[in-house]
Order: C-alpha cells, then structure tokens, then sequence
C-alpha cells in the first residue's frame, strides 16, 4: 500500500490519526458536494490536533492518506468500484479504482496501524433482513477487526434493533456517546435505550486501551449522536425512508445498489434536508474522533 508521507510521519511519532472512507466521495454524495465534505471533514481534523487519512484504491493500490487532487478525482470519475472485503483482491488484481466502504476502510487501516476511524454511519441489517439476509458486512469486520469507529450510529434506512443484536452476537461494544439513547442518524431519538454511555474521548480511549492490551480482537462502534441543531424532524424523515424503501422494492433495487438508491433517493424527497444532516453529523465524528485519537496517544 501507498502510505503518505504525511500518515507515515504521524505514525513513526506516535501522533493521532484518523482514518477516513471513500464511499461517501464515490457513492455517498453528487459531485462537487462530495469532494467539499472530504475536505471538510480533513480540515476538522486538523484543527483538533490530528492527522486526516482518507483511504481509497488507485490502479489497485490502496492509498492510505490521498492527496486533495486524489479526492478531487474520486469525485469526478465515473465507475469507481465499491469495495467491501470480497471485492478488494478482484480490484488489486485488475488494477481498478475503489471507494472504500467502512469494511474495507477498517481493513486497510488496521493493516496500516491506524486505530480509530470516522464515517458518518455504519451498515447493518436492512429492513426485512430476517427474510432475504440482506445484511452489511461492515457488522462481520466489525466483529474481527482491530479498528474503532465513530458514527452517528448506523444508517437510518437499516433495522436498528436487528443490527444491534447481531453487533451483540459478535462481541462488539457499541458505546453510546453522551446519551442513554441511541444515535439514529439524521435524528437523536432511536427510541433504543443504550447500556454503554460513555462521556469523554478519555474515557473511550480507556476502553479502546483495555480491549487491546487484553488481546480482545474485533472492533468498537463509538454511536454519537448528531447536533440537535442539524437534527431532522423524525416524522419527515421517517416519511422519506418508508417511501424511499418502497420505490427501492418497486423498481427491484438490491444487494450493494440498495444503500446509495435510498440515500440519493431520500434527499431528493427531503428537498436537499437529510445530505446537510449527512454532512453535518460527519463533521461532528471527525471532531470526536479526533479528541479520541488523541486521548489514546497518551496513552
């Protein structure tokens, strides 16, 4: 892999770094929207003291680290694969371009010694995900791999509590940032009452330290909730979903397509509402994330 030469640095010296995915410039957002939040999310990084690692795939190389001209053309290109575990030997071996998904990303930055990762939500069991299996293999890396990562709780298009139990079947903590309820992406009120409430990036990092040095593989899902201000309301929200899933099941749209469909799909019905809600809410990890990698570095 292509690690920069600044992420190189930040490592060899024992500094915070904070990865970051490339699904959402690729398939999460419409260009130039998509590269601007990148570079967004990377500023707020910097200003908390921290080191932004955007990872993608580039000619089948992983990058860890990409370059502002390097995200400006995950923006633009068309046809950038979207790579999970299964696709990423297919891609190294054809010399293809990849958006990495939080699976992927997980992968590559754990192979890259970085811990903690930022998203703006996971994937999970879809709805109906005891019917047709329809489940993310972001909650299969999430049970092995050694990173932590921080969002805004999982993707408000999944079942929540279905994810959870499958999140508590593979002995994934999920702590739950400065609330007993759990974070649900474009709102703050799941419903779901959480058991691990944890209230500062110090604490997090202690327990980040704990499951480490006790040799506990599998990841952490750190749920923080979005800003009141930028919440949107749950009964419009709730509306676009169900009609978005119902155009999804209509028009026949599954597997690996499913999840940008309905994103794409829900701002349109939303007015443009829930992409500033998206954006904001990963704004608002990366500041997190940031003060947890920090915190862990001193320690």
């Amino acid at each position: 892999m292509k690690i920069s030469k600044e992420v190189q640095e930040a490592l060899k010296n024992k500094k915070a770094v904070v990865a970051l995915e490339s699904t959402i410039i690729s398939h999460g957002m419409p260009y130039p929207k998509n590269v601007e939040t990148a570079l967004r999310v990377e500023k707020v990084i910097r200003d908390h003291g921290a080191v932004p690692a955007t990872i993608g795939i580039i000619d089948g190389e992983p990058v860890i680290g990409m370059s502002p001209e390097e995200i400006e053309q995950f923006g633009k290109r068309k046809g950038v694969a979207k790579a999970s575990r299964r696709d990423l030997p297919i891609i190294y071996a054809k010399k293809m371009w990849g958006a990495t998904t939080v699976a992927a990303t997980m992968i590559l930055a754990a192979q890259a010694g970085i811990e903690v990762f930022v998203t703006g939500g996971v994937g999970g069991a879809h709805r109906g995900a005891q019917n047709n299996f329809d489940i993310s293999a972001d909650l299969e890396e999430l049970g092995k791999t050694n990173v932590t990562v921080v969002s805004a709780g999982v993707k408000a298009i999944l079942d929540l509590n279905l994810t959870l139990e499958i999140l508590e079947t593979k002995g994934v903590p999920v702590l739950s940032y400065g609330t007993d309820e759990f974070a649900d992406f474009y709102t703050r009120h799941s419903g779901i009452k959480m058991e691990n409430v944890v209230n500062s990036p110090k604490e997090v990092a202690e327990i980040i330290k704990a499951k480490r040095i006790n040799k506990l593989d599998g990841g952490i899902l750190v749920a923080n909730p979005i800003p009141e201000e930028y919440a949107m309301d749950p009964v419009v929200i709730n509306t676009a979903i169900d009609k978005a899933l119902k155009m999804a099941d209509d028009a026949g749209v599954k597997g690996k397509e499913i999840t940008p469909f309905l994103l794409k799909t829900i701002v349109e019905l939303t007015g443009g509402d829930s992409l500033e809600s998206n954006i904001r809410l990963v704004l608002n990890n990366a500041a997190l994330g940031s003060e947890i990698a920090k915190e862990l570095v001193k320690l």
